[in-house]
């Protein structure tokens, strides 16, 4: 016989119902406050990562603080600038004329100088450097023999001793005083800047069958008027006294040379002058 099956009530079956919905209720009810915890965490965690490396940067004290060579360490293509760089007043002659009008203006400012240099020089020059007016000095020394004073009468004779950087004599005289052939020959050097001579003149010579050369040194520039090659006569006037060259003060310097070898000029025109 079979076994009998009781039927399950209303009651039982709403109450079983209850069972299983309160777990799953209760499950909800805990989840959705989590849920909302890890949605304002990750959102918090986001404003912080944005938020507190500029915090960092504005409150770091200056021992910490990174250049922007620090940064771009990594960039080699970076821009790397002094993070302590300061402004400098600009100075006006720090810098070089760059518009028209200005390099025009300085063009000018340097032609300006570059004119008053040449006027220094060339008034420096015309003090005792340019020929004079010999006046009532004669155009020939005078005298017949064939050997004559490069200087007129007067003029104060002084000798040097050879071989001591000095090859000649000084003979002192005004500035624009006629300097004459010492004797007749051919005119070899007629020079201006003629090593430490400044103008000077070289003539060579035959006198009494023996080759001779004289030598006229400091001449006024411009005063030579003679040239290479061309012949004189003795006693011609072949410049004036100057300053020219290695010298202190109007003079002549003459040297003789006889044979190729120096000899003492004052006592050479001593013995043959006349």
């Amino acid at each position: 016989m079979a076994e009998d099956i009781e039927p399950i009530t209303t009651s039982e079956q709403s109450l079983k119902r209850r069972r299983t919905v309160a777990p799953r209720e209760a499950a909800r009810k805990m989840i959705a406050p989590m849920r909302s915890i890890a949605i304002f965490g990750a959102v918090g965690a986001l404003v912080a990562a944005v938020a507190l490396p500029a915090y960092a940067a504005s409150s770091g004290s200056s021992d910490a603080t990174a250049t922007l060579q620090q940064v771009a360490a990594g960039d080699a293509q970076s821009l790397v600038v002094a993070s302590q760089a300061t402004a400098s007043p600009l100075d006006r002659s720090t810098y070089s004329a760059t518009t028209p009008e200005e390099i025009a203006e300085k063009k000018a400012e340097e032609a300006a100088k570059a004119r008053a240099a040449a006027a220094a020089e060339a008034a420096a020059a015309s003090a005792g450097s340019m020929p004079v007016d010999i006046g009532n000095y004669a155009l020939v020394s005078p005298g017949s023999g064939e050997v004559r004073y490069p200087l007129p009468g007067g003029s104060y004779y002084v000798s040097r001793t050879l071989g001591s950087g000095h090859d000649g004599a000084d003979m002192v005289a005004s500035a624009g005083t006629p300097i004459y052939a010492a004797a007749g020959g051919v005119v070899r050097v007629s020079q201006s800047g003629y090593g430490g001579y400044g103008e000077a003149i070289v003539i060579d010579h035959v006198i009494g069958g023996k080759v001779v050369s004289t030598l006229y040194g400091h001449m006024i520039y411009g005063s030579r008027a003679v040239s290479a090659g061309q012949r004189v006569e003795p006693g011609q006037m072949i410049g004036q006294v100057g300053n020219t060259g290695r010298s202190y003060g109007a003079h002549l310097h003459l040297e003789v040379r006889l044979g190729g070898s120096l000899v003492e000029p004052i006592s050479w025109l001593a013995a043959n002058a006349g």
